[in-house]
């Protein structure tokens, strides 16, 4: 009998083995849940932040005559013809 029991004993070790590893791997995955989930918010935060920031810079800067000049080079060559 006690081979038996030193049967069963060999066989819980290894599993009391493993599930000390499974803990730590899932300690593991849960801290990298975490950091992943950290990030991503610092990076939402971030890209809102610009998005803000540019809507900002539209609001303050000068609309650009760009197109002005274009029309007053047309509506000089007409007056010249």
């Amino acid at each position: 009998m006690t081979n038996d029991s030193a049967k069963r004993e060999a066989e819980i070790a290894p599993r009391k083995k493993d599930s000390r590893q499974d803990l730590k791997q899932d300690s593991r995955q849960a801290s990298k849940q975490e950091r992943l989930k950290l990030a991503l918010r610092d990076n939402l935060k971030r890209r809102k932040s610009q998005a803000r920031e540019r809507e900002r810079s539209k609001m303050t800067e000068p609309p650009s005559n760009v197109h002005e000049s274009t029309l007053d080079d047309d509506t000089e060559s007409e007056r010249d013809g």
